[in-house]
C-alpha cells in the first residue's frame, strides 16, 4: 500500500510480456493507446520491445523517446484483454486499497449515501480506501467483491469518491490491512465490466489514470 494508505494501481510490465510472447504471434500489432490502457504507455512499450517482436500501435509518439516498431495507424493482432490479463491471461495491473477502520453494523442499519444497503443481520463492516475517484466505479456497490486476507467479502451501499464499504462479517480484519480489488488472486478487470456494464477497457483506463500507479517489470 502507498504511505498515506491511498489505493494504489500496481502495474507488471512482465506480466505484459509473458502474455504476448504465450500468444505464440509474430510481430504481433500491440494496441497501446489511452496510455497503453492506463498500463503506462512508456513503460509498457520499453518492456514489450525489450522482450518481444512487437509493433506497437499508438496515439501519437511525442512520449517515445524510442520509435522503432512503432505506428499510429492500424489495428491490433492481439486483443487488449489478451495483452493486459482481463480476464483469462496474467493481469498486468493490480488495483489494492486499504483497510481505514471497522465497525459493528447492527441489523437494518444502513451504510453510505442514501442506505441503499441495509444490513439483513447483525455484522461487521471496514471502511476501504478506493472510491469513483480512482476508479472504483459506483456501480460496484452490492454487485463486486474484494479480497481481504485472501478472503472474499462484497462491496456493500454505494461507492463513494475515495472510499468504500465492505462487509467482512466475522473475519479478523484490521486497520491497515490490504484490500485487492482485482488482480492477482482476485476478481478480475473483467468480473468488474460483467458486474457494471461497462467494458474492460473502460474500467482499466479509468483505474490506471486515476489512481496512483507503481510500475514494476
Amino acid at each position: 500500500m502507498s504511505d498515506d494508505g491511498a489505493p494504489v494501481a500496481r502495474i507488471r510490465t512482465s506480466a505484459v510480456v509473458a502474455n504476448v510472447r504465450s500468444a505464440g504471434v509474430s510481430a504481433p500489432v500491440i494496441d497501446l493507446r489511452r496510455d497503453a490502457y492506463g498500463h503506462g504507455l512508456v513503460h509498457v512499450a520499453d518492456a514489450l520491445r525489450a522482450g518481444t517482436d512487437a509493433v506497437l500501435l499508438v496515439d501519437h509518439t511525442a512520449e517515445l523517446a524510442d520509435r522503432d516498431r512503432t505506428v499510429t495507424v492500424g489495428a491490433p493482432t492481439l486483443s487488449p484483454d489478451v495483452v493486459f490479463g482481463w480476464e483469462l491471461t496474467l493481469p498486468a495491473m493490480t488495483l489494492v486499497g486499504t483497510v481505514l477502520s471497522t465497525k459493528a453494523l447492527r441489523a437494518g442499519e444502513g451504510v453510505s449515501y442514501g442506505y441503499i444497503h441495509r444490513a439483513s443481520e447483525d455484522t461487521r463492516v471496514a471502511l476501504v480506501t478506493g472510491g469513483y475517484a480512482q476508479g472504483v466505479v459506483r456501480e460496484l456497490g452490492n454487485r463486486a467483491h474484494v479480497l481481504i486476507g485472501g478472503v472474499s467479502h462484497p462491496i456493500v451501499g454505494r461507492v463513494a469518491m475515495d472510499v468504500c464499504v465492505v462487509d467482512i462479517g466475522d473475519t479478523p480484519v484490521a486497520r491497515g490491512d490490504r484490500a485487492v480489488f482485482f488482480g492477482d488472486d482476485a476478481p478480475r478487470v473483467a468480473d468488474w465490466a460483467r458486474a457494471t456494464g461497462w467494458r474492460a477497457d473502460e474500467i482499466a483506463t479509468a483505474v490506471g489514470l486515476r489512481a496512483r500507479r507503481v510500475v514494476t517489470s
